[in-house]
Protein backbone atom coordinates (compact mmCIF):
# COMPACT_ATOMS: atom_id res chain seq x y z
CA UNK A 1 0.00 0.00 0.00
CA UNK A 2 1.59 3.46 -0.91
CA UNK A 3 0.04 6.88 -0.13
CA UNK A 4 2.00 9.97 -0.88
CA UNK A 5 0.38 12.99 1.03
CA UNK A 6 3.31 15.17 0.00
CA UNK A 7 4.54 16.50 -3.39
CA UNK A 8 8.10 17.30 -3.39
CA UNK A 9 10.06 19.58 -0.99
CA UNK A 10 9.71 22.92 -2.96
CA UNK A 11 5.33 21.99 -2.30
CA UNK A 12 6.62 21.38 1.17
CA UNK A 13 8.59 24.47 1.68
CA UNK A 14 5.71 26.48 0.38
CA UNK A 15 3.49 25.02 2.59
CA UNK A 16 5.95 25.55 6.14
CA UNK A 17 5.89 29.64 5.24
CA UNK A 18 2.41 29.15 5.11
CA UNK A 19 1.98 27.73 8.31
CA UNK A 20 4.63 30.02 9.82
CA UNK A 21 2.25 32.87 8.93
CA UNK A 22 -0.33 31.35 10.45
CA UNK A 23 1.37 29.68 13.12
CA UNK A 24 0.05 32.04 16.14
CA UNK A 25 -3.42 31.39 15.41
CA UNK A 26 -2.93 27.63 14.01
CA UNK A 27 -1.33 27.05 17.72
CA UNK A 28 -4.21 28.94 19.67
CA UNK A 29 -6.67 26.32 17.39
CA UNK A 30 -5.01 23.42 17.98
CA UNK A 31 -3.49 24.00 21.23
CA UNK A 32 -5.06 21.24 23.56
CA UNK A 33 -4.65 18.70 20.65
CA UNK A 34 -0.62 19.55 20.47
CA UNK A 35 -0.42 19.90 24.18
CA UNK A 36 -1.68 16.20 24.65
CA UNK A 37 0.35 14.85 21.95
CA UNK A 38 3.47 16.32 23.47
CA UNK A 39 2.68 14.44 27.15
CA UNK A 40 2.49 11.29 25.54
CA UNK A 41 5.72 12.04 23.13
CA UNK A 42 7.49 13.32 27.12
CA UNK A 43 6.13 10.09 28.13
CA UNK A 44 7.57 7.46 25.88
CA UNK A 45 11.09 9.39 26.11
CA UNK A 46 11.11 9.56 29.77
CA UNK A 47 10.16 5.52 29.63
CA UNK A 48 13.22 4.88 27.19
CA UNK A 49 15.66 7.16 28.31
CA UNK A 50 17.80 4.42 30.75
CA UNK A 51 18.03 2.40 27.66
CA UNK A 52 18.83 5.66 25.07
CA UNK A 53 21.19 6.77 27.36
CA UNK A 54 23.43 3.25 26.72
CA UNK A 55 23.17 3.80 22.83
CA UNK A 56 25.76 5.67 20.75
CA UNK A 57 24.30 8.30 19.10
CA UNK A 58 26.87 8.72 16.12
CA UNK A 59 26.24 5.22 15.56
CA UNK A 60 22.73 5.51 15.25
CA UNK A 61 22.16 9.08 13.69
CA UNK A 62 18.52 10.72 14.05
CA UNK A 63 16.40 12.04 10.94
CA UNK A 64 15.50 15.60 11.35
CA UNK A 65 14.24 18.38 9.27
CA UNK A 66 17.26 21.13 10.20
CA UNK A 67 15.16 24.49 8.55
CA UNK A 68 12.57 25.32 5.75
CA UNK A 69 14.84 26.12 2.83
CA UNK A 70 16.38 22.35 2.77
CA UNK A 71 14.63 18.73 1.52
CA UNK A 72 12.68 16.78 3.56
CA UNK A 73 14.12 13.39 4.51
CA UNK A 74 12.71 10.33 4.17
CA UNK A 75 13.29 7.73 6.80
CA UNK A 76 12.22 4.16 7.70
CA UNK A 77 11.06 3.75 11.57
CA UNK A 78 8.85 0.98 13.73
CA UNK A 79 5.79 2.20 15.30
CA UNK A 80 6.22 1.88 19.21
CA UNK A 81 2.56 2.79 20.05
CA UNK A 82 -0.74 4.89 19.37
CA UNK A 83 -0.59 8.93 21.22
CA UNK A 84 -4.22 9.53 22.42
CA UNK A 85 -4.72 11.55 18.90
CA UNK A 86 -4.39 8.96 17.34
CA UNK A 87 -0.82 9.39 15.69
CA UNK A 88 1.70 6.82 15.47
CA UNK A 89 4.98 7.00 17.68
CA UNK A 90 8.25 5.64 16.71
CA UNK A 91 11.25 6.14 18.52
CA UNK A 92 14.65 6.71 16.83
CA UNK A 93 17.48 4.23 16.25
CA UNK A 94 19.26 5.97 19.34
CA UNK A 95 15.69 6.02 21.13
CA UNK A 96 15.94 10.05 21.97
CA UNK A 97 14.13 11.61 19.84
CA UNK A 98 10.22 10.86 18.31
CA UNK A 99 8.22 10.47 15.39
CA UNK A 100 4.72 11.46 15.52
CA UNK A 101 3.22 9.65 11.89
CA UNK A 102 -0.75 9.74 11.31
CA UNK A 103 -2.44 6.71 9.69
CA UNK A 104 0.03 4.49 11.37
CA UNK A 105 -0.66 1.32 13.64
CA UNK A 106 1.98 -0.27 16.77
CA UNK A 107 4.08 -2.71 14.86
CA UNK A 108 3.65 -0.96 11.51
CA UNK A 109 7.69 -0.48 9.71
CA UNK A 110 6.61 2.69 7.40
CA UNK A 111 8.58 5.07 5.13
CA UNK A 112 8.09 8.74 6.62
CA UNK A 113 8.67 12.37 5.49
CA UNK A 114 10.22 14.45 8.06
CA UNK A 115 8.68 17.89 7.65
CA UNK A 116 9.06 19.87 11.07
CA UNK A 117 11.77 18.85 13.83
CA UNK A 118 10.98 20.34 17.48
CA UNK A 119 14.62 20.13 18.66
CA UNK A 120 14.07 21.53 21.80
CA UNK A 121 11.38 18.41 22.74
CA UNK A 122 12.90 15.45 20.59
CA UNK A 123 10.55 15.11 18.42
CA UNK A 124 9.29 15.22 14.73
CA UNK A 125 6.21 15.86 12.85
CA UNK A 126 6.09 13.23 9.51
CA UNK A 127 3.84 12.58 6.54
CA UNK A 128 3.11 8.95 6.13
CA UNK A 129 4.57 7.47 2.63
CA UNK A 130 3.54 3.77 2.58
CA UNK A 131 4.04 1.08 4.96
CA UNK A 132 6.70 -1.28 4.47
CA UNK A 133 5.46 -4.24 6.94
CA UNK A 134 2.20 -4.22 8.23
CA UNK A 135 1.40 -4.51 12.04
CA UNK A 136 -0.84 -7.97 12.77
CA UNK A 137 -3.60 -5.40 13.57
CA UNK A 138 -3.36 -3.74 10.34
CA UNK A 139 -6.10 -4.50 7.61
CA UNK A 140 -6.21 -2.74 5.01
CA UNK A 141 -8.96 -4.46 3.13
CA UNK A 142 -11.40 -2.31 5.64
CA UNK A 143 -10.56 0.79 4.09
CA UNK A 144 -13.20 2.03 1.99
CA UNK A 145 -12.71 5.59 0.97
CA UNK A 146 -9.66 6.57 -1.89
CA UNK A 147 -8.66 9.64 0.32
CA UNK A 148 -7.69 7.76 3.40
CA UNK A 149 -4.23 8.45 4.68
CA UNK A 150 -4.10 11.60 3.22
CA UNK A 151 -7.84 13.53 3.88
CA UNK A 152 -7.60 14.70 8.02
CA UNK A 153 -11.31 13.45 8.12
CA UNK A 154 -10.42 10.24 10.03
CA UNK A 155 -7.50 7.85 11.17
CA UNK A 156 -8.31 4.58 11.91
CA UNK A 157 -9.85 2.80 8.85
CA UNK A 158 -7.37 -0.10 8.69
CA UNK A 159 -8.38 -0.73 12.54
CA UNK A 160 -11.01 -2.91 13.15
CA UNK A 161 -13.44 -1.44 15.02
CA UNK A 162 -13.18 -3.97 18.17
CA UNK A 163 -9.32 -2.52 18.40
CA UNK A 164 -10.71 1.10 17.78
CA UNK A 165 -12.68 0.72 20.93
CA UNK A 166 -10.12 -1.22 22.85
CA UNK A 167 -7.73 2.05 22.15
CA UNK A 168 -10.31 4.60 23.15
CA UNK A 169 -11.05 3.03 26.48
CA UNK A 170 -7.08 2.80 26.90
CA UNK A 171 -7.33 6.47 26.70
CA UNK A 172 -9.47 6.95 28.80
CA UNK A 173 -8.52 5.39 31.99
CA UNK A 174 -4.87 6.80 30.99
CA UNK A 175 -5.73 10.14 31.54
CA UNK A 176 -8.07 9.40 34.52
CA UNK A 177 -5.66 7.46 36.12
CA UNK A 178 -2.92 10.22 35.78
CA UNK A 179 -4.97 13.38 37.07
CA UNK A 180 -21.40 7.18 11.84
CA UNK A 181 -21.91 11.48 11.56
CA UNK A 182 -24.76 13.45 10.54
CA UNK A 183 -23.21 16.97 10.16
CA UNK A 184 -20.55 17.81 7.43
CA UNK A 185 -18.58 21.08 6.98
CA UNK A 186 -16.47 20.98 3.87
CA UNK A 187 -14.36 23.74 2.76
CA UNK A 188 -13.53 24.74 -0.47
CA UNK A 189 -10.47 26.79 -1.94
CA UNK A 190 -10.20 29.28 -5.33
CA UNK A 191 -7.06 28.86 -7.49
CA UNK A 192 -5.25 32.10 -7.42
CA UNK A 193 -6.47 31.86 -11.62
CA UNK A 194 -10.39 31.94 -10.11
CA UNK A 195 -10.06 34.52 -7.15
CA UNK A 196 -9.14 37.11 -9.82
CA UNK A 197 -11.83 35.89 -12.50
CA UNK A 198 -14.21 33.55 -10.18
CA UNK A 199 -16.69 33.74 -13.59
CA UNK A 200 -13.90 32.17 -15.47
CA UNK A 201 -12.71 29.02 -14.16
CA UNK A 202 -9.82 27.85 -15.61
CA UNK A 203 -8.30 25.49 -12.96
CA UNK A 204 -9.58 22.72 -10.54
CA UNK A 205 -11.91 23.77 -7.92
CA UNK A 206 -11.03 21.70 -4.49
CA UNK A 207 -14.06 21.19 -2.49
CA UNK A 208 -13.92 18.87 0.68
CA UNK A 209 -12.09 18.21 4.05
CA UNK A 210 -8.63 19.59 4.74
CA UNK A 211 -5.69 17.58 3.81
CA UNK A 212 -3.52 16.06 7.14
CA UNK A 213 -1.28 18.26 8.38
CA UNK A 214 -1.57 21.02 5.55
CA UNK A 215 -3.69 23.92 5.33
CA UNK A 216 -4.86 22.67 2.15
CA UNK A 217 -8.36 21.60 1.11
CA UNK A 218 -8.53 18.43 -0.70
CA UNK A 219 -10.52 17.63 -3.39
CA UNK A 220 -13.17 15.00 -1.45
CA UNK A 221 -16.22 13.86 -4.35
CA UNK A 222 -17.72 11.18 -1.31
CA UNK A 223 -17.24 10.81 2.05
CA UNK A 224 -18.21 7.16 2.97
CA UNK A 225 -18.46 8.35 7.08
CA UNK A 226 -21.77 10.31 6.55
CA UNK A 227 -25.16 9.37 6.60
CA UNK A 228 -27.04 8.51 2.86
CA UNK A 229 -28.60 11.41 3.06
CA UNK A 230 -25.50 14.13 3.71
CA UNK A 231 -23.53 12.18 1.06
CA UNK A 232 -26.35 12.81 -1.15
CA UNK A 233 -25.96 16.26 -0.21
CA UNK A 234 -22.54 16.79 -0.72
CA UNK A 235 -22.66 15.60 -3.79
CA UNK A 236 -25.25 18.19 -5.03
CA UNK A 237 -23.44 20.97 -2.96
CA UNK A 238 -20.15 20.28 -4.94
CA UNK A 239 -22.20 21.02 -7.87
CA UNK A 240 -24.17 23.79 -6.56
CA UNK A 241 -20.56 25.35 -5.81
CA UNK A 242 -19.13 24.42 -9.22
CA UNK A 243 -22.50 26.25 -11.31
CA UNK A 244 -22.12 29.42 -9.12
CA UNK A 245 -18.31 29.93 -8.23
CA UNK A 246 -18.11 33.53 -8.48
CA UNK A 247 -20.97 33.72 -5.61
CA UNK A 248 -18.52 32.35 -3.29
CA UNK A 249 -15.22 33.60 -1.11
CA UNK A 250 -11.97 31.91 -1.05
CA UNK A 251 -12.43 29.15 2.02
CA UNK A 252 -15.76 29.56 2.16
CA UNK A 253 -17.34 26.57 4.55
CA UNK A 254 -20.45 24.81 2.93
CA UNK A 255 -22.80 23.01 5.67
CA UNK A 256 -24.80 19.56 4.98
CA UNK A 257 -26.83 18.87 7.78
CA UNK A 258 -29.02 16.07 8.10
CA UNK A 259 -32.96 16.81 8.75
CA UNK A 260 -36.04 14.30 9.91
CA UNK A 261 -39.53 14.34 9.26
CA UNK A 262 -41.76 11.91 11.17
CA UNK A 263 -45.12 11.15 9.15
CA UNK A 264 -47.70 8.80 11.28
CA UNK A 265 -48.86 5.78 9.39
CA UNK A 266 -52.27 7.01 8.85
CA UNK A 267 -51.41 10.25 7.57
CA UNK A 268 -49.02 8.71 4.67
CA UNK A 269 -50.13 9.06 1.12
CA UNK A 270 -50.30 5.82 -0.13
CA UNK A 271 -49.12 7.07 -3.82
CA UNK A 272 -47.07 9.91 -3.14
CA UNK A 273 -44.39 10.47 -5.31
CA UNK A 274 -40.33 10.22 -4.66
CA UNK A 275 -39.47 13.66 -3.57
CA UNK A 276 -35.63 14.49 -4.69
CA UNK A 277 -33.34 15.10 -1.95
CA UNK A 278 -35.41 13.05 -0.03
CA UNK A 279 -34.76 9.42 1.76
CA UNK A 280 -37.64 7.43 3.06
CA UNK A 281 -37.43 4.94 6.03
CA UNK A 282 -40.32 2.83 7.13
CA UNK A 283 -40.91 2.62 10.97
CA UNK A 284 -43.88 0.06 12.14
CA UNK A 285 -45.95 3.78 13.32
CA UNK A 286 -44.00 5.89 11.69
CA UNK A 287 -42.48 7.10 8.23
CA UNK A 288 -39.11 9.38 8.75
CA UNK A 289 -38.27 11.51 5.66
CA UNK A 290 -34.55 12.24 5.86
CA UNK A 291 -33.74 15.55 4.00
CA UNK A 292 -30.37 17.46 4.49
CA UNK A 293 -30.03 21.46 5.12
CA UNK A 294 -27.66 23.60 3.19
CA UNK A 295 -28.43 26.73 4.90
CA UNK A 296 -26.22 27.81 8.51
CA UNK A 297 -29.65 29.44 9.80
CA UNK A 298 -31.91 27.31 8.60
CA UNK A 299 -33.79 24.98 11.20
CA UNK A 300 -33.11 21.25 11.20
CA UNK A 301 -34.94 18.88 13.16
CA UNK A 302 -34.02 15.92 14.88
CA UNK A 303 -35.68 12.96 16.87
CA UNK A 304 -34.16 11.38 20.05
CA UNK A 305 -36.07 8.52 20.97
CA UNK A 306 -39.64 10.26 20.89
CA UNK A 307 -38.67 13.94 22.10
CA UNK A 308 -38.18 16.45 19.02
CA UNK A 309 -35.42 18.68 18.75
CA UNK A 310 -35.28 21.88 16.45
CA UNK A 311 -32.15 23.79 16.30
CA UNK A 312 -30.31 26.32 13.39
CA UNK A 313 -28.56 24.13 11.66
CA UNK A 314 -25.30 25.85 11.93
CA UNK A 315 -25.29 25.60 15.53
CA UNK A 316 -23.57 23.34 18.18
CA UNK A 317 -25.81 19.77 18.47
CA UNK A 318 -24.62 16.17 18.63
CA UNK A 319 -23.81 15.32 15.58
CA UNK A 320 -23.75 11.45 15.19
CA UNK A 321 -27.61 10.64 16.12
CA UNK A 322 -27.28 6.98 15.86
CA UNK A 323 -25.87 7.08 19.06
CA UNK A 324 -28.02 9.43 21.35
CA UNK A 325 -30.51 6.94 22.29
CA UNK A 326 -28.31 4.73 23.64
CA UNK A 327 -26.04 7.59 25.50
CA UNK A 328 -28.74 9.96 26.65
CA UNK A 329 -30.38 6.44 27.91
CA UNK A 330 -27.06 5.97 29.48
CA UNK A 331 -26.86 9.52 31.22
CA UNK A 332 -30.78 8.71 32.18
CA UNK A 333 -29.52 5.42 33.95
CA UNK A 334 -26.65 7.20 35.88
CA UNK A 335 -28.88 10.49 37.05
CA UNK A 336 -29.82 9.03 40.16
CA UNK A 337 -28.19 6.57 42.20
CA UNK A 338 -28.82 2.89 42.28
CA UNK A 339 -28.84 2.93 45.91
CA UNK A 340 -31.51 6.08 46.14
CA UNK A 341 -34.41 3.69 47.01
CA UNK A 342 -32.65 1.47 49.79
CA UNK A 343 -30.58 4.17 51.75
CA UNK A 344 -33.41 5.92 53.71
CA UNK A 345 -30.57 8.19 55.23
CA UNK A 346 -29.72 9.83 52.04
CA UNK A 347 -32.02 12.85 50.57
CA UNK A 348 -33.63 11.49 47.18
CA UNK A 349 -32.62 13.70 44.00
CA UNK A 350 -35.47 15.74 42.94
CA UNK A 351 -34.06 18.08 40.88
CA UNK A 352 -31.00 18.35 37.66
CA UNK A 353 -29.29 21.53 37.12
CA UNK A 354 -27.87 21.49 33.42
CA UNK A 355 -24.88 23.58 32.95
CA UNK A 356 -23.72 24.15 29.40
CA UNK A 357 -27.66 23.30 28.31
CA UNK A 358 -27.08 24.12 24.68
CA UNK A 359 -30.47 23.84 23.12
CA UNK A 360 -31.48 21.41 25.92
CA UNK A 361 -30.73 17.79 25.17
CA UNK A 362 -30.05 16.62 28.86
CA UNK A 363 -32.24 18.96 30.58
CA UNK A 364 -35.18 17.50 28.10
CA UNK A 365 -34.10 13.81 27.56
CA UNK A 366 -33.99 13.63 31.59
CA UNK A 367 -37.01 15.74 32.93
CA UNK A 368 -39.25 12.22 33.45
CA UNK A 369 -36.80 11.81 36.07
CA UNK A 370 -36.90 14.94 37.96
CA UNK A 371 -39.64 16.84 39.84
CA UNK A 372 -37.74 20.12 38.23
CA UNK A 373 -35.44 20.61 35.84
CA UNK A 374 -33.14 23.66 35.36
CA UNK A 375 -31.24 24.29 31.80
CA UNK A 376 -28.61 27.34 32.56
CA UNK A 377 -26.29 28.84 29.23
CA UNK A 378 -24.35 31.71 28.76
CA UNK A 379 -25.19 32.29 25.01
CA UNK A 380 -29.01 33.94 24.87
CA UNK A 381 -29.48 32.07 21.21
CA UNK A 382 -29.23 28.47 22.82
CA UNK A 383 -31.62 29.42 25.44
CA UNK A 384 -34.30 29.93 22.95
CA UNK A 385 -34.27 27.11 20.96
CA UNK A 386 -33.70 25.24 24.46
CA UNK A 387 -37.76 26.57 25.47
CA UNK A 388 -38.67 26.12 21.80
CA UNK A 389 -37.80 22.48 22.39
CA UNK A 390 -39.63 22.17 25.86
CA UNK A 391 -42.77 23.58 24.17
CA UNK A 392 -42.64 21.06 21.70
CA UNK A 393 -42.25 17.99 23.93
CA UNK A 394 -44.97 19.81 25.99
CA UNK A 395 -42.81 19.49 28.92
CA UNK A 396 -43.90 21.70 31.76
CA UNK A 397 -41.23 21.01 34.49
CA UNK A 398 -38.67 22.48 32.80
CA UNK A 399 -36.83 25.91 32.79
CA UNK A 400 -34.41 27.57 31.05
CA UNK A 401 -32.15 30.33 32.09
CA UNK A 402 -29.45 32.65 30.17
CA UNK A 403 -26.72 33.46 32.83
CA UNK A 404 -23.67 35.19 33.34
CA UNK A 405 -20.70 32.56 33.15
CA UNK A 406 -19.24 34.18 36.53
CA UNK A 407 -22.32 34.16 38.37
CA UNK A 408 -23.50 30.76 36.92
CA UNK A 409 -24.66 29.10 40.11
CA UNK A 410 -25.86 32.27 41.84
CA UNK A 411 -30.06 32.02 41.46
CA UNK A 412 -30.20 28.21 41.12
CA UNK A 413 -33.74 27.94 43.31
CA UNK A 414 -32.50 23.96 44.38
CA UNK A 415 -31.11 22.77 47.36
CA UNK A 416 -27.85 21.36 46.49
CA UNK A 417 -27.89 17.94 48.64
CA UNK A 418 -30.87 17.29 46.17
CA UNK A 419 -29.73 18.14 43.21
CA UNK A 420 -27.77 16.02 39.76
CA UNK A 421 -25.72 18.69 37.62
CA UNK A 422 -24.60 17.41 34.45
CA UNK A 423 -22.24 19.38 32.67
CA UNK A 424 -21.31 19.43 28.93
CA UNK A 425 -18.70 21.99 28.53
CA UNK A 426 -16.69 22.63 25.65
CA UNK A 427 -13.85 20.81 24.08
CA UNK A 428 -11.33 23.34 26.76
CA UNK A 429 -13.30 21.82 29.41
CA UNK A 430 -14.40 24.04 32.32
CA UNK A 431 -12.37 27.24 34.18
CA UNK A 432 -11.63 27.08 37.34
CA UNK A 433 -14.22 30.24 37.84
CA UNK A 434 -16.85 27.77 36.88
CA UNK A 435 -15.37 24.91 38.85
CA UNK A 436 -14.89 27.38 42.22
CA UNK A 437 -18.78 28.06 41.82
CA UNK A 438 -19.06 23.70 41.87
CA UNK A 439 -17.72 23.01 44.62
CA UNK A 440 -18.88 26.02 46.42
CA UNK A 441 -22.74 25.25 45.36
CA UNK A 442 -21.75 21.19 45.93
CA UNK A 443 -24.53 19.43 44.49
CA UNK A 444 -24.86 15.86 45.34
CA UNK A 445 -24.13 14.58 42.41
CA UNK A 446 -22.88 15.12 39.47
CA UNK A 447 -22.65 13.70 35.53
CA UNK A 448 -19.79 14.74 33.66
CA UNK A 449 -20.32 14.77 29.92
CA UNK A 450 -17.18 15.15 27.78
CA UNK A 451 -15.56 15.63 23.98
CA UNK A 452 -11.96 16.02 25.52
CA UNK A 453 -11.41 13.22 27.76
CA UNK A 454 -7.68 14.83 28.44
CA UNK A 455 -9.72 18.45 29.80
CA UNK A 456 -12.29 16.33 31.78
CA UNK A 457 -9.55 14.47 33.38
CA UNK A 458 -7.66 17.56 34.50
CA UNK A 459 -11.70 19.03 36.00
CA UNK A 460 -12.58 15.41 37.51
CA UNK A 461 -9.14 15.74 39.41
CA UNK A 462 -10.05 19.39 40.62
CA UNK A 463 -13.27 18.19 42.20
CA UNK A 464 -11.53 14.85 43.28
CA UNK A 465 -8.90 16.96 45.13
CA UNK A 466 -12.32 19.44 45.98
CA UNK A 467 -9.42 22.22 45.32
CA UNK A 468 -9.20 24.59 42.46
CA UNK A 469 -4.88 24.82 42.95
CA UNK A 470 -5.28 28.81 42.10
CA UNK A 471 -4.40 29.78 46.19
CA UNK A 472 -7.63 30.00 47.15
CA UNK A 473 -7.60 26.79 49.54
CA UNK A 474 -9.68 23.67 49.51
CA UNK A 475 -13.81 23.86 49.44
CA UNK A 476 -15.59 21.68 52.27
CA UNK A 477 -16.79 19.00 49.96
CA UNK A 478 -15.37 16.98 47.01
CA UNK A 479 -16.04 14.49 44.90
CA UNK A 480 -15.51 10.82 44.28
CA UNK A 481 -15.40 8.88 40.70
CA UNK A 482 -18.78 6.44 40.42
CA UNK A 483 -18.25 5.07 37.21
CA UNK A 484 -16.50 6.28 33.99
CA UNK A 485 -17.31 5.38 30.53
CA UNK A 486 -16.49 6.16 26.79
CA UNK A 487 -19.14 6.57 24.19
CA UNK A 488 -18.03 6.31 20.50
CA UNK A 489 -19.74 9.36 18.65
CA UNK A 490 -16.79 9.39 15.74
CA UNK A 491 -15.62 5.88 14.47
CA UNK A 492 -12.24 5.76 12.44
CA UNK A 493 -10.96 8.91 14.38
CA UNK A 494 -9.13 9.30 17.58
CA UNK A 495 -11.83 11.38 19.15
CA UNK A 496 -14.06 9.64 22.34
CA UNK A 497 -16.56 10.80 24.07
CA UNK A 498 -16.80 10.39 27.81
CA UNK A 499 -19.24 10.18 30.88
CA UNK A 500 -17.93 10.70 34.45
CA UNK A 501 -20.36 10.21 37.41
CA UNK A 502 -19.03 11.67 40.88
CA UNK A 503 -20.91 11.99 44.24
CA UNK A 504 -20.43 14.60 46.82
CA UNK A 505 -18.08 14.03 50.24
CA UNK A 506 -17.22 16.00 52.74
CA UNK A 507 -13.20 16.95 52.57
CA UNK A 508 -11.84 15.70 55.92
CA UNK A 509 -8.27 16.09 56.48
Amino acid sequence: MEHSSRGGSRDRGQSSRKRKRGSEKQNRDRGAEDDVLLVDIRDLLRRNKPEADTIETEASPTVVHTGKDENFPETEVTITELSSTGDGLALSPARDHVYAVPFTLPGDTVKIRVYRTMGRESYSLADFIEVTKPSPQRDDSLIKCQYFAKCGGCQFQMLPYEDQLKHKKRIIEKHISTSRETKLTPHFSLPGRVKKAAHNLTEPLNIGFMMKGRRKVMDIEDCPLGTDIVRVGLKNERQRVLDSVHQFKAGATLLVRENTRRIPRDKVEENATEKKGVIRIDHPDYIEEKSYITDQKGISSEYIDDYLFRNVAGTFFQNNNSILSPFTQYVRERAVPASADSDPSKPKLKYLLDAYCGSGLFTIALSTVFRSSLGVDVAAGSIESARENARLNKLKNTGFAAADAAKLFQDVPYPPHQTLLVIDPPRKGCDTNFLKQLLAFGPARVVYVSCNVHTQARDVGVMVRGDTGDGSGKSSVRYEIESIKGFDFFPQTGHVESVAVLNRVANVE
